[in-house]
């Protein structure tokens, strides 16, 4: 941490100066206090991914500006803090997109013909600085002080070039670039100080069709030339000389470049970078500050903070100012529009998104609670997909489906919005569309990736068995073809249709999803006593073992995924031989996770390690992250508190760039998970029940304050209170809400999000068997 603090006063310094020199008022840059200085953006970044490093971004913004060091694959890529070589600065970061990569250089006749093949720089991070919106580094090849900043369309970035060196700008259009390829890329010179181009992202396993991505450049200082080589397509920009820094904004639009001009007219109009760096800081702030939370340790708060960051970022925007989106889900390409309100402005913005696989214990909580407009906005977003495509996707990039991992996990988040009254009009075509997706035909019936066939999901199976085989007899479908955990995935989430069903009056339909969503009991083998892959004939699947990772259950084993019965788990108990047999079971598999901090190793590449991907409970990993909430569920909330607590100290605790998340963060999943976890509030079955309930877990902080969207909810606070808590006082001995007992450790929506507190008086010493 002293590193983190000496870079920081390096770099405020250099804000001083540099504003002193564009004649800048520095007093609010330095003076005013940001909550979003908790946040630690490079935590976790010797594991990232692609997508998942942010720095100078504004929350979901199309634009996601960041230095890479690694450019090659979707894994292992984008800013990594273990490597020390600056590749270009990039301007998407997104699921299985990525483009415009650009270098800000220095030109002598040395390397004016090498330059476009030889232009990494190393860095220091003695010399750098990253904050939400934000990030400073010095590139030591050049001596070139690199400032980013972005709004949610825009790239801006301020470049302090050396005075005695020939100033340039390096456009890497054609190259690989994370996830994809980056080709035909073309610049144009529309101005003195202007430039326009476009570039291709490739097709890639996931995403299936090209993407287009254009874009507008504007300086603050004239261009002397452009040049293109001839070799690598790429181009060069020689700058007039400037006494100046050079200041660059980037407009991004997948639909046009007029559209990429729009939105820098409309985001960026002026040239006053530190003001857009605050003005990026408080758009983060007002977020963050939603949650406020006080008491534990400096490390702790920091550490949840960046938490709820990655809870707030990922996924991206991908419609432009004017509500222009890409539309790839028809046979050719074209430009969709949102529907505007009475003031000309798009109604939602449109996304472009990992998986919900996982969101009905994460975000779908998170966001519904805290963040209820953004959740809105994602639904609409979804259901857009629908109405262009036919299908709600489960992960949509690109503007189009790419059947990432499996089911119909978009239902439980939309059902949920439902449920917690976000979204109120057209519900019975939001039911029909989401039915659809159950049915044959439906992307339920896709396994990850399958886009040509439906096989690999197995749904006809599941429909007319009661469980999906393993194997498909047809073959090899996509990917995630695992039977156990398809059935379990299929069975829940029909239980959550089944609910929205019930609450329009669809009784016949109530009937039959909640008849299937009890088909998670035919792939459990009592004699064994786990969930258990069996094959199309009903033999079971032999040599099983459960602790063997991915042979019959998707991104785990069948210790981990016996538990995935959200919807049911007191009828999963019943089969296991009664809630004191499922209790002891649960416990005896924490004890052995704990020995391995309750995760498979420190990356999601270690999962199938043969030691890490035998542990029993994965919080790394999303299909058992809800099982510390599952002893409350089965009468034991003394063992939810102790164990949350557990998995917390030892999971996401981590405060350094070599660790954090533990495994697969996806797009704000983990990180909202702890968020839930510290602040002790949980959903077991994804908020999508009639008046959603909450299980009350373990806050880690003595008092937490979640300011309430008074849009949606009461325009009132919602205060948790924890009495006598400490580290050792994990367990809930009572709870009160509002003056008044609260039982069973449960509380419902209309309840919580009127306002209020809700005190938790804290012990040493267990409560137990709490009906």
């Amino acid at each position: 941490m002293k590193r983190f603090h000496t870079v920081q006063s390096i770099v405020i310094l250099a804000i001083l100066i540099s504003l002193s020199s564009c004649r800048q008022k520095t007093s609010a840059v330095v003076a005013k206090e940001h909550i979003s200085d908790k946040v630690y953006p490079i935590l976790d970044t010797e594991n990232s991914r692609w997508f998942f490093f942010s720095s100078a971004s504004r929350p979901f913004g199309m634009v996601n500006l960041s230095p890479d060091t690694e450019i090659d694959g979707a894994w292992g890529s984008g800013y990594r803090y273990a490597v020390d070589t600056v590749k270009g600065f990039s301007h998407i970061h997104a699921w299985q997109i990525s483009g415009l990569s650009v270098m800000p250089v220095t030109l002598d006749k040395s390397n004016e013909n090498t330059i476009y093949t030889d232009f990494y720089s190393k860095f220091s991070h003695e010399k750098e600085s990253v904050h939400p919106g934000y990030h400073y580094l010095e590139l030591e090849r050049y001596g070139i002080i690199t400032e980013l900043t972005s709004t949610k369309r825009v790239g801006f970035h301020k470049y302090s070039f050396p005075k005695d060196k020939k100033a340039g700008i390096l456009f890497n259009l054609n190259t690989v670039l994370g996830p994809c390829d980056n080709i035909e890329g073309v610049l144009e010179k529309s101005g003195d100080k202007e430039l326009s181009g476009k570039l291709i992202a490739v097709a890639t396993h996931r995403r299936p069709k090209p993407l287009t991505i254009y874009f507008k450049i504007e300086l603050n200082t004239p261009i002397e030339s452009v040049a293109r080589d001839p070799e690598t397509g790429n181009y060069l920009l020689k700058l007039t000389p400037t006494e100046d820094s050079v200041l660059m904004k980037a407009g991004i639009s997948y639909t046009s470049i007029e559209n990429a001009t729009k939105n820098i007219r409309e985001e960026l109009p002026n040239w006053d970078f530190n003001t857009v760096v605050e003005d990026s800081r408080n758009e983060w702030d007002g977020l963050l500050g939603r949650i406020k939370v006080e008491g534990g340790t400096e490390k702790e708060q920091r550490r949840f903070y960046t938490d709820l960051w990655h809870g707030l970022q990922g996924r991206r925007i991908i419609s432009d100012v004017n509500g222009a989106y890409p539309d790839n889900t028809g046979e050719t390409f074209r430009v969709g529009q949102i529907p505007l309100d009475e003031k000309g402005k798009p109604k939602f913005n449109h996304y472009n998104s990992d998986s919900f696989w996982g969101a009905q214990w994460t975000i779908n909580t998170l966001w519904g609670l805290v963040y209820p407009e953004i959740k809105e906005d994602f639904v609409y977003s979804l259901l857009q997909y629908g109405k262009d495509g036919g299908l709600i996707p489960r992960g949509p990039s690109g503007g189009n489906y790419t059947y990432v991992m499996t089911g119909a996990s978009s239902t439980p988040f939309i059902v949920s919005a439902i449920q917690q009254g976000i979204i109120t009009d057209d519900l019975e075509d939001i039911y029909q569309a989401l039915k659809k997706n159950h049915m044959l035909g439906g992307i339920m019936g896709k396994a990850g990736y399958e886009h040509k066939t439906d096989l690999g999901g197995g749904l006809k199976y599941y429909i007319n068995k009661g469980y999906v085989p393993y194997p498909i007899p047809e073959g090899n479908f996509g990917g995630h073809q695992d039977g156990a955990s398809l059935t379990m995935e299929y069975a829940y989430q029909d239980w959550t249709l089944a609910q929205l069903a019930k609450k329009l009056g669809h009784q016949d339909d109530y009937d039959s999803f909640v008849k299937r969503s009890k088909n998670y009991g035919n792939v459990f083998d009592s004699s064994k006593g786990w969930m258990r892959p069996k094959d199309v004939d009903g033999k079971w699947y032999e040599d099983f073992d459960p602790y063997q990772v991915e042979h019959g259950f998707i991104e785990s084993n069948g210790a981990q995924s016996t538990w995935f019965v959200p919807h049911d788990l007191n009828g999963l108990a019943k089969i296991m031989g009664g809630n004191d047999v499922a209790v002891e079971k649960l416990n005896d598999q924490f004890k052995i996770a704990e020995e391995l901090n309750f995760t498979a190793g420190t990356s999601h590449a270690q999962e199938n390690h043969p030691e890490y991907g035998r542990i029993p409970i994965n919080y790394g990993n999303q299909p058992s992250i809800q099982t510390a909430f599952i002893f409350n569920e089965l009468g034991r909330p003394d063992l939810t508190q102790f164990w949350s607590r557990k998995v917390v100290a030892k999971a996401f605790s981590g405060l350094s760039p070599s660790t954090g998340y533990n495994g697969d963060e996806d797009q704000g999943l983990m990180g909202s998970l702890a968020v839930l976890m510290k602040i002790g509030l949980f959903q077991m079955n994804g908020g999508t029940e009639a008046n959603p309930e909450y299980q009350i877990g373990s806050p880690i902080f003595d008092e937490i304050t979640i300011k309430l969207n008074p849009k949606y909810y009461s325009d009132k606070n919602l205060t948790i209170q924890t009495v006598d808590n400490a580290p050792n006082n994990t367990q809930v001995k009572q709870v009160r809400f509002n003056d008044q007992p609260i039982e069973n450790y449960r509380i419902r929506h209309n309840e919580i999000v009127k306002g209020g507190t809700l005190i938790l008086e804290m012990s040493s010493r267990a409560t137990t068997n709490k009906d």
